[in-house]
């Protein structure tokens, strides 16, 4: 069996400035690649978002655009179950597709959140299904954050 984790980080409030993204291609439980580019939103920084990830428009000057990265996405996602911890990465690549007027990518979501939800329902209703609380629950330790860090881990 094979699936795609992704993970996206943004440079403001809007969904579609996505400033890096992370993709992990995962063949009977083992991670078999990976890929990972700053992006250049073509946006503003908000301060809330660069303090949570630390990227800032220096990080990103001379990276590429949604755009010219979009293909390559593309070519990781298409026809794939595509991961994600809450709907907030498939929103993101969804409106960045959208903002430049670039196709959808054709594959299956996953929301991992909502896998969490129904399979520990008593452990996670009161503390929250967030990353940080599942990575918590099942003893792994990474970097909050960073869109390709927890991936290569090994821990998905």
């Amino acid at each position: 069996m094979q699936f795609v984790a992704i993970d996206v980080e943004t440079a403001n409030a809007d969904l579609s400035s996505i400033c890096q993204v992370g993709v992990v291609i995962f063949q009977n439980g083992s991670c078999v690649d990976s890929w990972s580019s700053l992006v250049d939103p073509e946006d503003d920084f908000d301060g809330f978002n660069v303090s949570i990830h630390g990227i800032d428009e220096q990080k990103v000057n001379g990276a590429p655009t949604w755009p010219r990265i979009a293909d390559t996405l593309r070519g990781l996602l298409s026809d794939s179950i595509v991961a994600c911890h809450t709907p907030f990465d498939r929103a993101a690549t969804i409106l960045a597709c959208e903002k430049h007027g670039l196709d959808q990518f054709n594959c299956q979501w996953l929301d991992t959140a909502r896998v969490v939800r129904r399979a520990w329902p008593e452990q996670f209703g009161t503390k929250g299904y967030g990353l940080h609380n599942v990575a918590k629950f099942l003893g792994i330790d990474f970097k909050h954050h960073d869109a390709l860090e927890f991936y290569l881990r090994g821990h998905i």
